[in-house]
Parts: C-alpha cells; structure tokens; sequence
C-alpha cells in the first residue's frame, strides 16, 4: 500500500512538473512572473532582490519591401502596462554613495512597442 502510494505520489509530481514546463514553454502571450535578481551599484555591496517582472512572448515579423528602408517590422515586446516602484537599501556602502536602490515591480503587463524608459530596446 505504501510503495503504490509513494509511486502515485511521485508519478503525479512528474506530471505536474512537466505540464508546467510545456505550458510555459508554449505560453504565447505577456504576463506577471516573479523575478530575482542582484541589485548592485558601484560602491555598495549587491542585495538579493525578489520581485514581480514582466515575462513572455510577443507577435512578432518582418516582411521585406522593395523601397527604403526595405523591412516593414512589426515588433512587440512584452512590458510594463501597471507598474509601481520599490525602494530597498543596499548593505556596505561607502560614507559618499547613497544606499537607496529603485527598481519596478510588475502590476500588469502586455504586448507593445519597445520603450526605453522601461525595458531595454537595444535590437530593436
């Protein structure tokens, strides 16, 4: 009895672990996900910072075109729609740097073009 339970057990961890792996894998779409990260700045120690982050996979194309600039582009990245600010203090810092560390949590995120004031927008 016991043995049959613990395999049951095991068995429906394993299913539960892989549905979640293939729903995220496949997920299309923007949503909240909690994100951890080092906060750090020159002249302070890092602090280990868990918060809510935006995370997802966007529609997405290019096409080209036969006149300049020769690429009709269609990108979306999955962003900020609600978002609110935190303040933490980092451990160690020198007596001239200021300990205060912001960073934004994730209300609500979707699909839309690429902000610099957000969300880092290099590639596009």
């Amino acid at each position: 009895m016991h043995r049959s339970l613990l395999l049951l057990l095991v068995a429906g961890t394993l299913a539960v672990c892989v549905a979640l792996t293939s729903t995220l894998h496949g997920f299309r779409g923007c949503a909240v996900r909690e994100f951890s990260f080092v906060a750090h700045k020159p002249g302070c120690k890092g602090l280990r910072v868990t918060t809510e982050a935006c995370w997802g996979r966007c529609h997405t194309w290019e096409k080209p075109v036969p006149d300049p600039p020769y690429i009709h582009r269609h990108h979306r990245v999955c962003t900020y729609s609600q978002m609110r600010h935190v303040t933490v203090r980092l451990p160690g810092c020198q007596p001239n740097v200021s300990s205060l560390y912001h960073y934004p949590v994730a209300l609500q995120c979707h699909c839309a073009v690429c902000s610099p004031q957000d969300t880092e927008c290099e590639t596009f």
